[in-house]
């Protein structure tokens, strides 16, 4: 018979026991109901894409998908892949089944009947995609490119009136002013003898950067002399996020982050934020200090800025935008405003270069509208004056889209024209380069054809052909704003300058967050004899 403290500990190690049978048990009850739930999301996903295939093939795809990479080597952010795209055109003129390795089917829209409900879709059923956006939030936060929902519908209707006319007009004193600058810079250097030529992305960035922050801010950095550390961090921040673009283990911030890229990447957004919140504090104060009416007065006779007019919205239920709200809006208007526009001036002066008798023409037109003028300076009536000018520009615009796509991922099915559906669910990539060189559309597409916008020749075309500024509700709400900062700078450059294009810089387009080209786009520049 054992001794009672021996069977004491014999029960203890028995209850032991048990109770480690019983949380083992348990444990891997728990772990096969979670590889079960595994298992049925796995399923679930296959049963998904099986589905999605099986609705996507009615679409056709270019041929060469490879069975790891997809079409990724076809579409390559270089001048071969938008070579291999209009290779596509000549054959599929309406919408195209391209895939991403071996999991994710993008449709890419080249027509404008079939790009018509996707863009005319509200902001719910056909919101910009994610994926394609993600990188710039750090920087840009919810302004009016990455918003969605509610937020964007708000803040699309309070930022409208910024981009008003009678907003608008007195920008054209900086849009002058700022084209001086450039012009005095080329005087000087041209005058030194040291250069003939220039890349026009450089000179231009900074044309258009100089402008922005006098009509953003009210601030005049003379960035296009030197520096600022605010305008080298908005340069920075556009070439981090297209390098991230290329890099795979880039795309996981709790990687990139380690990185120093990432860390100049945060560097640059605290400066900017910096600037930004600063000035909108300052200005916040002031209204408050004064009041509405007192601080508008004091406003009279000056040019009322961007944060002006953020400061002053108001919504239907008197709500003001937040200080953060305005400095996403004011951080996506200076990044947008600045590259789109860079971009399109300088191919459209590209495009002037190349063709001398488009050139004379626009000259002939803005000395005419100059003639009896003491200054060389344009005002708002003018821009009605320079219909030559601005078809130039247009058609500039049509072969060189300043973004040559646009991304959306649709929330509900879409029904095509033809009785084909776009799934739920599927990305789609409203190709503006694809539509604008799409021989259904625009016959002899790579020819520089300026009377293709002539107004007083009737055009049988579709409004959505021709979408350098996106269309729809998301379409750019300061096109008009480039519009007419455009026609500045192209009509007081050929009253002041003969363009050439420079032969020994091969021009290679680079499509990246803007089209860009591979080593810069070189003119070369020859000032004219001052007017008599």
């Amino acid at each position: 018979m054992l001794p009672i403290t021996d069977y004491v500990l014999y029960l203890l190690r028995l209850e032991k026991t048990a109770f480690r049978v019983y949380a083992v048990s348990t444990l891997l009850l728990f772990l096969l109901f979670f590889l079960f739930r595994l298992l049925l999301q796995v399923f679930k996903l296959c049963w998904d894409f099986r589905t999605t295939c099986r609705r996507l093939s009615c679409f056709l795809e270019p041929p060469g998908r490879h069975w790891l990479l997809g079409h990724v080597s076809m579409y390559l952010p270089n001048e071969k892949g938008l070579q291999n795209e209009k290779k596509v055109l000549d054959t599929m003129h309406h919408i195209v089944l391209a895939w991403v390795g071996p999991f994710l089917p993008l449709l890419v829209l080249v027509h404008p009947d079939y790009i018509k409900p996707v863009l005319g879709a509200s902001a719910a059923i056909a919101p910009k995609d994610e994926f394609f956006y993600s990188f710039l939030k750090p920087w840009l936060g919810d302004g009016l490119l990455l918003s969605k929902g509610n937020k964007w519908s708000r803040h699309r209707r309070l930022l409208t009136p910024a981009f008003h006319f009678d907003i608008l007009k007195p920008y054209m004193k900086i849009f002058n002013q700022s084209t001086d600058i450039m012009h005095a810079k080329w005087r000087r250097r041209l005058a030194e003898g040291s250069v003939t030529s220039f890349d026009m992305f450089e000179h231009v960035s900074l044309l258009t950067l100089d402008s922005l922050q006098k009509c953003v801010f009210s601030y005049n950095s003379d960035c296009q002399e030197r520096m600022s550390d605010y305008i080298s961090s908005i340069i920075e921040l556009s070439a981090l996020v297209v390098k991230r673009q290329y890099r795979l283990h880039h795309y996981l911030d709790f990687i990139y982050y380690f990185t120093a890229d990432g860390r100049r990447f945060r560097r640059a957004c605290d400066t900017v934020h910096k600037f930004t919140t600063e000035v909108i504090q300052e200005r916040r104060r002031a209204l408050h200090q004064q009041g509405a009416e007192a601080w508008l007065k004091a406003k009279q006779g000056k040019t009322l800025d961007f944060i002006d007019v953020l400061l002053l919205a108001k919504d239907e239920e008197g709500k003001e935008l937040s200080d953060e709200d305005i400095r996403a809006e004011a951080d996506t208007f200076m990044f947008e405003g600045h590259d789109t526009t860079s971009s399109g001036l300088s191919w459209a002066l590209f495009n002037l270069a190349k063709y001398p008798e488009y050139q004379e023409k626009c000259r002939k037109e803005i000395q005419e509208v100059m003639k009896g003028r003491e200054l060389e300076e344009l005002d708002w009536d003018d821009l009605t004056q320079l219909p030559f000018t601005t078809m130039c520009i247009k058609e500039s615009l049509r072969q060189f889209p300043p973004v040559t796509l646009i991304s959306r991922r649709c929330t509900e099915d879409i029904k095509l024209p033809d009785g084909r559906i776009i799934p739920k669910g599927i990305i789609c990539l409203l190709s503006i380069y694809g539509t604008h060189y799409n021989p259904l559309v625009w016959p002899d597409s790579k020819v520089y054809n300026p009377y293709r916008f002539d107004p007083d020749i009737p055009q049988q075309r579709s409004p959505l052909a021709f979408v350098p500024f996106s269309a729809g509700p998301r379409n750019c709400i300061g096109q008009s704003f480039a519009l007419a900062e455009m026609r500045v700078v192209v009509a007081l450059t050929l009253l002041r300058f003969r363009l050439s294009v420079d032969r020994t810089h091969k021009v290679r387009r680079k499509p990246e967050l803007i089209l860009r080209t591979e080593n810069g786009l070189w003119l070369n520049v020859e000032p004219l004899p001052p007017r008599a």
